[in-house]
């Protein structure tokens, strides 16, 4: 464990007096698995939730679902989503049920306020009660039952960590990661599916993990003698290009995972994880080699205190001063960086804006 600096903190400044100090946590991890760049704590153990939906997806690509019941890579990348229940999200969740011959009856998440603002008020105005499939994690819920339909095994309980599934997308999420089998902890995530803990920078190596896989293997082609890891590379390349693709799916209007993906036009992914955790993986590019990585990147931000505001706005700060990507594409976050902060009446009040160094090892 390492002791943050000081300067570890996004702030937000009301009149030029510092009202919060939001400390920030970050690895940066290259293909190899050497931590290059850190903030704060960057092995600080960390539940990754929603940020672990990537390596859930292999697992689910493992069973041979998508083929079995023809889904798509739209489908795909709904099922690394965390949605903002817009009406597409919503119906593609469906039709992958409909595909996989299971109801809603079958998700065993339940409905909850949507992530967009906008679709909340709607769904007011229009007394509007929430379902499962209206669930940020219901692609990740319908995808989970076809895997568990694929095994031959019992759909009701595909959510419980004992299932084979479950037990399944544990020994894919240590593997990605590059843990020992049984090194990461599990917890209960928000959508009543496990969710794996382990200190931050594992995180890091799992995007970057993608970022090699996106780079270097093929989705289809000859298995070269090692059909088993290139097999894993493929399924992680698959859910990589499905990411890129189709960010709309894995987050929504005017959310910075889709904002991201579409800027960097497919060089990059990036997932929101609750509570403060993000995850992005960048491809071997020229990016990555000026600042002394070793192919791609991968990239893992937790914030203490659990905001989103300033995890969007920290995310984008290493971003900008690794010089990951082109000055118009990072240009795409500015809203999310350094923000201003307005009352009731509109009045700007404050700001809110990063204070740490990312610092080489």
């Amino acid at each position: 464990m390492r002791t943050p600096l000081s300067t570890d903190f996004v702030i937000t400044e009301r009149g030029g007096v510092i009202e919060n100090r939001h400390a920030v946590h970050a690895a940066i991890v290259d293909s190899t698995g050497n931590l290059v760049y850190s903030v704060g704590d960057p092995t600080r153990i960390t539940l990754a939730r929603s940020a672990a939906k990537p390596a859930q997806a292999v697992a689910i690509l493992e069973t041979g679902a998508l083929e079995k019941y023809d889904l798509t890579e739209s489908d795909l990348a709904l099922m690394c989503a965390s949605h903002s229940s817009e009406d597409h999200h919503i119906s593609r969740a469906r039709n992958i049920l409909a595909q996989i011959s299971a109801s809603e009856d079958d998700l065993q998440c339940g409905g909850h306020v949507p992530v967009s603002d906008a679709i909340h008020r709607r769904w007011i105005k229009a007394d509007f009660t929430p379902t499962p499939v209206c669930s940020n994690c219901s692609g990740k819920h319908a995808g989970m039952i076809a895997a568990a339909k694929a095994m031959d095994t019992d759909v009701r309980s595909y959510h419980l960590p004992e299932h084979p599934l479950q037990k399944r997308i544990m020994r894919t999420v240590d593997e990605i990661c590059g843990l020992n089998p049984g090194d990461s902890k599990w917890g209960l995530d928000g959508c009543n599916l496990p969710a794996p803990a382990f200190p931050l920078n594992y995180l890091a190596r799992m995007y970057a993990a993608f970022a090699d896989a996106a780079t270097r293997i093929p989705v289809s082609g000859g298995d070269d003698g090692y059909s088993g890891e290139i097999t894993r590379l493929r399924s992680m390349n698959r859910v990589f290009r499905a990411m890129a693709r189709y960010p709309q799916n894995v987050a929504g209007d005017d959310r910075f995972c889709t904002i991201l993906m579409r800027a960097f036009g497919g060089e990059v992914i990036g997932k929101l994880g609750a509570d403060g955790c993000y995850g992005i993986g960048v491809k071997d590019s020229s990016w990555t080699r000026e600042i002394g990585a070793t192919g791609g990147i991968g990239i893992a931000v937790k914030i203490e205190d659990g905001s989103i505001p300033i995890l969007y706005s920290a995310v984008a700060e290493i971003l900008e001063q690794l010089r990951v990507g082109e000055p118009n594409m990072r240009r795409a976050l500015d809203k999310f960086h350094s923000f201003e902060v307005k009352n009731t009446v509109g009045v700007v009040t404050g700001r809110t804006a990063p204070q740490f160094i990312v610092r080489s090892e």
